[in-house]
């Protein structure tokens, strides 16, 4: 394994190295170095890139020697939560992983990460190298020359220090510990925020993820045709997810459903929303606070009706599902209003027969 200029303590014991950094050769990996907040997160969104190798949860930009997770995150040894990625230079861009890093935190934050509170959880780039280091301040400098975000960018760039691996348990943490972990990501705020600051027209391209690198099963979802898809369908399910209908208040399936379960996509089963997150919005239509993972829905501008709106879509299958306001109660203060022909209710008690099981945590 490669570390470029960068040193990393092994004293904490680590699975075992993927088979596809066991097989690119040494002179094509290189490594970098991100604080983006939780590790769980962090780790996560750059394990889904196409040429990256692996990523280790850990800790950077302290002086301590081996801290641990208890001290880090009290604060008491100036490292930060970081992650140590490995990549192939023949497949993707240290570019490119400034991109990803940069539309998955808050730069704008100086005291932490959404949740996480703590100079501990600030987001950080530490660099290897000088090219590195000038790679992430041109980056920085083209993000605050977009307007895409109104305050000033917090995130520090700094060299690179000593690595220390997490304990174990971190690790991979989103594969192994799914339900808490998506618990955890779905009410920390960071997807909203993503969702909400990305949604907006930019030039920046995003950065291919790769599939064969999700744990969502449904992502082997294939759409079927229109053909199919009309047979399928009921005329009205048809109309709203593939033609952007919209429903009648007060006259469709869910609107008043106060049942405990969870929404999936009439398409794909993809899950959206749970019924901990419903609320009585008065407007005759199914409404959320939130979706039950950022990563399931799309969003764009609908400019119909002589207005612009935020459009809400399914990931997987495309489906037109409602639209989504600023007019919510909190914790989101948003109000996702969502038609009843889009979606398909799940019970609590039919979870684990329906092959989501996972999402049983949530209703204990």
């Amino acid at each position: 394994m490669t570390f470029s200029s960068c040193s990393i303590s092994g004293q904490k014991s680590l699975s075992e190295p993927s088979p596809d950094l066991a097989t690119t050769p040494q002179n094509q990996q290189e490594t970098a170095i991100f604080a983006g907040g939780c590790f769980w997160c962090t780790e996560s969104d750059f394990e889904k890139l196409l040429g990256v190798l692996s990523v280790v949860s850990g800790y950077a930009g302290g002086k301590e020697e081996n801290p641990s997770y208890e001290e880090v995150s009290a604060g008491k040894t100036g490292h930060r939560e970081s992650v140590l990625v490995t990549y192939d230079t023949t497949k993707i861009s240290y570019e490119a992983l400034l991109e990803n890093f940069w539309k998955h935190v808050d730069p704008t934050d100086s005291g932490g990460q959404f949740v996480d509170r703590g100079a501990q959880y600030k987001s950080a780039i530490f660099y290897n190298s000088d090219a590195q280091k000038k790679a992430a301040e041109d980056s920085r400098n083209s993000l605050m020359a977009s307007g895409i975000f109104e305050k000033p960018i917090v995130t520090d760039i700094l060299p690179a220090t000593t690595f220390y691996p997490a304990e174990e348990y971190h690790q991979d943490y989103f594969k192994k510990n799914s339900i808490r972990y998506h618990f955890y990501r779905s009410r920390s705020g960071r997807d909203d925020f993503l969702n909400q600051t990305w949604n907006k027209d930019t030039n920046w391209s995003f950065v291919e993820e790769n599939p064969t690198k999700s744990t969502d099963s449904t992502d082997s979802f294939q759409k079927p045709s229109d053909e199919e898809l009309q047979k399928k369908l009921t005329p009205l399910q048809y109309r709203v997810t593939q033609k952007e209908s919209t429903e009648k208040a007060f006259q469709n399936e869910y609107w008043d459903e106060k049942r405990e379960g969870i929404y999936v996509d009439i398409v794909s089963g993809e899950p959206l929303f749970s019924s901990l997150d419903k609320y009585d919005s008065g407007t005759g239509w199914p409404s959320f606070t939130r979706p039950i993972s950022g990563a399931s829905i799309t969003t764009r501008n609908d400019r119909s009706f002589f207005s612009v709106r935020t459009e809400v879509r399914s990931r997987l299958a495309d489906s037109h599902l409602g639209h989504v306001f600023s007019d919510g109660p909190q914790p989101t203060g948003l109000r996702y209003c969502m038609n009843s022909a889009a979606l398909r209710f799940v019970p609590k008690e039919d979870l684990r027969k329906e092959g989501y099981g996972k999402y049983v945590f949530l209703f204990r």
